[in-house]
């Protein structure tokens, strides 16, 4: 990808919390539900760009674990446009090599939702170009309770002898995904909202109002401009300095 003739460095890993969908549709006097599906299109259009500007990892927050405090038919709208999503669009990811990974508490959806996303996951994991994640009912401190409590049962049985980073990484949802380079955050509020809390402890956050539905390819670049011109320095001094 170039700008004004010169290469942008593109990150490895971007993390995009999708908001705005309900405020969408408000505005123009829609139900909430119309944002959510309009937000599908931009999801598929980053899909798209990531895969085609050499992104390796793509995760989109779709849904959290509070969430399922919303009303119920808005609830059940979003789990059949993820339904939806997997079955029309599990084709053309296929076709351009990509990986599927859900994360996230999914003993809440119905059964026949849980064996869709294996079946998607299963048909798509050879993909070697881009690899999708989609936290679904997800929530960053449930994810580190979680390990928490997995580590505890080893400890019981004798099987523990040093918890490192490396090894507490190993009890999350996806241990062999690296941690995000860039953070996006669409709709204007400037928090994380629960998200991904372990693995973006050096991440490079990227706040817009714009509100996803409106987050098209020319959103996404003008963001991965923005981290191509920062200096990651993990608490090492930086140049010059």
């Amino acid at each position: 990808m170039e700008s004004g003739g010169k290469k942008i460095k593109i990150p490895d890993h971007v993390a995009i919390i999708m908001d705005g969908n309900g405020r969408w549709a408000q505005l123009r006097g829609l139900p909430r539900l119309a944002g959510h599906r309009e937000g599908v299109k931009r999801a598929r259009e980053a899909v798209e760009f990531s895969y085609r500007n050499g992104i390796k990892y793509l995760t989109l927050f779709a849904f959290s674990t509070e969430n399922w405090q919303r009303p119920r038919e808005e609830v059940e709208g979003i789990i059949q446009l993820l339904r939806e999503y997997l079955r029309k669009e599990l084709p053309d990811l296929k076709e351009n090599r990509v990986k599927l990974k859900v994360i996230g508490d999914l003993t809440p959806l119905p059964e026949e939702v849980r064996r869709e996303i294996e079946t998607a996951e299963e048909e798509l994991k050879e993909g070697d170009r881009l690899t999708l994640i989609v936290a679904f009912s997800y929530g960053g401190r449930q994810e580190i309770i979680r390990a928490v409590k997995k580590i505890v049962s080893e400890c019981k049985n004798g099987t523990v002898q040093n918890i490192s980073e490396e090894y507490f990484r190993k009890f999350l949802f996806a241990p062999e995904i690296p941690d995000p380079d860039l953070l996006i955050r669409t709709g204007g509020e400037q928090r994380i909202s629960n998200f991904l809390l372990f693995q973006i402890a050096y991440t490079e956050l990227y706040f817009t109002k714009t509100l996803w539905p409106d987050f098209t390819s020319e959103e996404f670049k003008r963001a991965i401009e923005d981290y191509s011109r920062r200096e990651r320095r993990f608490g090492r001094v930086g140049k010059g300095k």
